[in-house]
Formats: C-alpha cells, structure tokens, sequence
C-alpha cells in the first residue's frame, strides 16, 4: 500500500444517482484520506470522469484497447466498480479484465451475474493471481467462493450524521397538510423494486405515496399504469430541495424490493432517524441478522404500530439502530477498512 500514490476507478457509468456511482465516490474520498490520487474512468459520467467509448452499460461500439490502456497505464491500483460484476456490456468487462491481466487491481463486486434474469447464463467475474475481490455482503462472499473466488465484504458506507433537512418548508411546497402522513419510496422504478407493494402499503395507511426516482429497463409504462389506479395521493421526483429535506419532510420510508444488492434506503432511514418498512430479500435478511428490526410490507399490525408508537420508544429504537449502524456502516470508517484490505497487495 505504502507504494500506491495514483487510483483509477472504472465503471458502466460514473457521477451519477445510480447506487454504484455513489458507493464509488465514497472510495474515491476514502482512498483520498489514504493520501492516494484518484482519477475516474467510465463508458459514461459528467464532467470530471474521462468517457471511454463501449464501455457503457449497453452493448455496443467496441472498446478501443489503446484508449482503455493509456487510461489506466499509469495508476498503482485500479478499482473496478461493478463493471466485471454484472456483464450487462461483456465486451467491456472482457476488455477490461484483459488490460488489468497481472496489474494490481481491486475488484468491488454490487451485482452478480446470476441475480438478474437476463445475465444468469453468464459466467463468474474474472479472477487473476494479482487480483484481490471485494463485495456489500456475506451472501455475495458466498456465492463467489462456491466459484472459486475470494472476496472480502464490506458492507456500503454512509455518513451517519447527515443534514436535516427542512420539514415544515418542504411540507409547505408539496402542499401537504400537517395530519397527512407521508410514505417515501426512494428509489428508482424497476420491476424489482416492488413498486406495487409499495403503493398497495400507502393505500393501507392512506398515506401519500412518495416515489423519488424515475422508471427504468422499460417500466415506465407499467409504472404509470400502476400509478393511475391507485386511490393514494401521489408525488413523484425527489421534490423541491435535496433527498435530506425528502426524507424529513417523510413519516415512514418503505423498501418493498424483491431484490437489491444492498439496499441504501435501508441505512440511509436509519441515519435522517426515519422509521422504515423493508422486503425480505436475501441481503435484507443479512441485515436484520446484525440486529437490526424492520417491519416487511405485508406486516400490517407492526407496519401501523410504527406510526402509533410513544415519542419515547421511537427515539430508542432509532438510537439503537444507530449504534449498530455505527459499527457495520459508517462512512467514517471506511479509509481504515479500505487501507487493511490493501496491504493484501504488499504480501
């Protein structure tokens, strides 16, 4: 480690909302807490990230090998965020692993091939002697090492003390009233996502639905179908200030998802001290083993008495739940754990 002053970090697409783009900005800040140099290397991203073309998320024009070389030529370590994970561009992931070949590289696994439908055919990631594997969690570890590969987990970082946010002034700007209960969905709209579930639970509570992001993979149609049958009110976008101010301006966050990687609404309640509503996918399941206590969707007895309870037992279980949160989740910890997995490439 002592050795590696320059990083480049190269995904699909950088810069962006997207959960990997953000868990790679807070390696980027780690890795500069290390004292090491970060460049950013994509198929896509704003300014700020050098664009290669074909390395982005849809197939298409092949991957200039000269271009990708001379990008990363000159780092001591490259971080690969996802891009030789989930082979939505296999030509860019292939690309990729050729030119890391014997180079120190890291790889930082979210997504596998066999969690989504249309890349389960798909072999394992890549694997190489100067290669060392990272992933969010246990259930990721493990079914990498049923195909041979090693991988450290650690989990996504968050900052734990974020700002507030302004309830009453965002309130105020979506017109909705002081009795009116708020459900948050932050996420993107996506088949996985649950969003029907999500919507089904606002009608239950007869809360206003909140969903912050906008349709992908070709759900939009059926996201607006949903949407026109529902009798909750419903707002859409993250609003009229930043997610802080969404998040404080909400009663209760639900995560419905039949599947995530992780799952950053989770800790990100947890931190703007929200009570949340969770799926139970397998990485979920993970989660609340830490001991963490959330609610499913289908739970309406629990999912109601979170919005009932004593001022006093809310604050408990929030403060509890931060505690653990610290331990496993905290963003200020993450140079520390990032500096013990990198003096693997010093043995």
């Amino acid at each position: 480690m002592q050795s590696m002053k320059t990083a480049v970090i190269i995904s699909y697409r950088l810069g962006g909302a997207d959960g990997v783009s953000i868990e790679a900005s807070k390696w980027a800040w780690a890795l500069g807490e290390l004292g090491i140099a970060v460049r950013l290397v994509a198929g896509s991203g704003p300014e700020g990230v050098e664009v290669i073309p074909g390395l982005g998320l849809e197939p298409g024009e092949p991957v200039n090998e000269r271009l990708l070389h001379d990008a990363l030529s000159d780092a001591d370590l490259v971080v690969v965020e996802n891009l030789c994970s989930l082979p939505l561009n296999p030509s860019a992931g292939e690309a990729v692993a050729k030119v890391l070949r014997g180079r120190r590289a890291l790889f930082h696994h979210h997504d596998l091939p066999w969690h989504r439908a249309d890349t389960a055919g798909r072999s394992a990631p890549p694997d190489d002697p100067a290669w060392r594997h990272v992933t969010i969690s246990h259930h990721h570890a493990i079914e990498l090492a049923e195909r041979g590969i090693t991988a450290h987990v650690l989990y996504n970082r968050f900052d734990l003390s974020p700002p507030p946010g302004s309830r009453a002034a965002t309130r105020k700007t979506l017109d909705i009233s002081e009795d009116e209960i708020v459900m948050l969905q932050p996420t993107r709209a996506l088949p996985r996502k649950n969003i029907p579930a999500g919507i089904a639970l606002a009608e239950d509570l007869k809360a206003t639905y909140w969903l912050t992001a906008a349709a992908e993979d070709g759900y939009a149609g059926e996201l607006e179908r949903l949407l026109a049958r529902t009798s909750a009110r419903v707002l859409r976008g993250q609003g009229p200030g930043s997610i802080h101010d969404a998040y404080a301006a909400a009663d209760l966050v639900v995560l419905p998802s039949t599947w995530e990687g992780f799952g950053n609404p989770i800790v990100e309640s947890i931190a703007h001290r929200r009570p949340l509503v969770l799926g139970t996918y397998p990485v979920a399941a993970e989660i609340r083993s830490l001991g963490f206590s959330f609610p499913t969707p289908d739970d309406s007895h629990a999912v109601h008495g979170l919005l009932v309870e004593s001022s006093d037992a809310k604050e408990a279980r929030i403060d509890a739940h931060l505690a653990l949160a610290r331990q496993y989740f905290d963003l200020e910890r993450l140079p520390e754990a990032l500096a013990g997995i990198l003096t693997e490439f010093d043995r």
